[in-house]
């Protein structure tokens, strides 16, 4: 709906494979019932007692399988303390690269933890324009992508009609990818550039003039107060993969192998150039294997960005992840002296605006770094229905189960019922179906409070936003968040929404 002010998007807080009975899940039902069961037979074999003992230990377990808490049940919570704390022992989450152990490398070949270990980047062939782009293997999810870094002037000086011009050309982008065989996936990484002000003040100090009138000086040092300390510069880096399924016919066709996969790629990417620059990109740079690598490096070390910019140097693959990293606590991931929280991104039921989120990246310190991801699938026609024709069918199938036993209707449920209604009419009407997940992080020196700095982070999407802290999981999230490699949505399974 269009008003006299900017647009509010709502619907966007829907759950995928939500449950089908009290918003239970197959599993999380079966074993409601296996531990109810006995309460049952006892019960009805005269047995009160008998049942009120069982009952006193069924429901504590029913609740540590169905209660969340904090976006995960207890058994999750405990599931994934377990694999935690074995891979704590055997050491599986220590780094440290094999440059810095003193053992031979080959520079081409990368050196990377954790998730980034199961991803390959090769460098595909030149190609018209475009040149040398390196293409992002993801072995584990079997898919292939590419990554351009973004010149952006952003949207904060823009009108609202501006923000909904710039909104549906990103709904156009995200529509011409379901359309597409061979990418479906999109995701959208702005990192700031850590700066402590001393470059800037090392250029005031040579280009100040000794006769300026003292008044301007004192303007000037006023806006350095005021302004210049939290003026940062941003990253904006844009990466589209695709599954493997859908590449290896026309990579057949075109000679297979790397470059077959490459040629595909690249034609895909041509016309995805002109799509970014509708959406404000003043120009739009298809990264080689260096630049990733860069890209990467300045990630898990974001002092070293201003060094390699200003002498040019290349990141070979066998130093562009860390150098150390110690074994992750449960709640912050640490890595060559910079330490990083990490969250994921909940969208508000009531709805939210274009570029709301701009305060996940509003710098408080200097030398403190923020990063947004925001990682998209766009559905198939064919997944698009069958998704929408399931969400429709279980709400349908709640609310009259519910009124069928005399329990009332939830608000909550009747807006899921239209919202179900209005999303399939959408669908059938030729609109698309996405997909999103959102990350966010912020990284400071190791030495500095981390924790402080991600108080300060929640506090300023407080009431907008919820985030929930990835805890067990600060590494994994490191890469969702803050590297742009396309790594952070998961496979859906199932085929429903």
């Amino acid at each position: 709906m269009v008003s006299a002010g900017p647009r509010i998007y709502t619907g966007l807080a829907r759950r995928e494979n939500a449950g089908w009975l009290l918003g239970l899940r197959p599993g999380q039902a079966v074993v409601c019932v296996l531990l109810t069961l006995p309460v049952v037979v006892t019960l009805s074999g005269g047995d009160v007692r008998g049942a009120v003992v069982a009952a006193a230990v069924a429901i504590p377990l029913i609740g540590l399988v169905v209660v969340p808490v904090r976006g995960r049940t207890v058994m999750r919570w405990l599931a994934h303390l377990l694999m935690f704390q074995v891979g704590l022992a055997l050491g599986w989450s220590r780094w440290q690269s094999r440059a810095a152990s003193g053992s031979t490398v080959d520079p081409a070949i990368p050196d990377l933890p954790g998730t980034l270990a199961r991803v390959r980047f090769p460098d595909g062939p030149p190609m018209r324009d475009l040149g040398r782009i390196c293409l992002i293997h993801d072995t584990g999810e079997a898919r292939w992508g590419a990554t351009a870094k973004l010149v952006h002037s952003g949207i904060a000086m823009l009108s609202d009609a501006q923000c909904q011009r710039l909104a549906s050309r990103l709904g156009n982008l995200l529509a011409t990818l379901a359309h597409r065989d061979v990418v479906d996936r999109m995701s959208l990484l702005i990192r700031t550039v850590p700066d402590t002000g001393a470059d800037y003040d090392a250029w005031r100090a040579e280009h100040e003039r000794a006769d300026a009138p003292e008044a301007a000086r004192r303007a000037a040092r006023e806006l350095d107060r005021t302004i210049g300390r939290v003026a940062v510069r941003h990253e904006v880096f844009v990466t589209f993969t695709g599954p493997e399924d859908a590449l290896r016919r026309p990579a057949t066709a075109a000679g297979g192998g790397i470059d077959g996969r490459a040629v595909v790629l690249y034609r895909v990417l041509d016309g995805l150039t002109d799509r970014l620059r509708s959406l404000g990109a003043e120009r739009v740079t298809w990264l080689s294997g260096a630049g990733l690598a860069q890209a990467i490096r300045t990630g898990f070390n974001p002092g070293s960005a201003g060094v390699l910019s200003a002498r040019d140097r290349r990141v070979p693959w066998a130093t562009a992840g860390p150098t150390h990293a110690p074994a992750p606590t449960a709640r912050v991931y640490r890595h060559d002296g910079f330490a990083t929280v990490s969250y994921a991104v909940v969208m508000p039921e009531a709805g939210t605006t274009f570029g709301s989120l701009g305060g996940l990246l509003a710098i408080r310190t200097a030398g403190e770094r923020r990063a947004l991801a925001v990682h998209y699938e766009a559905l198939s026609a064919r997944r698009a229905r069958s998704a929408v024709r399931a969400g429709r069918f279980r709400t349908g199938v709640v609310r009259d189960w519910k009124r069928s036993k005399g329990f009332s209707v939830a608000a909550t449920d009747r807006r899921a019922a239209a919202g179900a209604r209005s999303q399939e009419q959408a669908v059938a009407a030729g609109h698309g179906l996405v997909r999103f997940a959102m990350a966010a992080a912020v990284t400071v020196p190791g030495e500095w409070a981390v924790d402080d700095h991600a108080a300060r982070m929640e506090n300023d999407i407080a009431g907008r936003f919820e985030l929930l802290r990835l805890d067990l999981a600060q590494d994994a999230g490191f890469v969702t968040a803050v590297l742009p490699v396309g790594i952070g949505l998961p496979r859906l399974r199932g085929g429903a929404l």
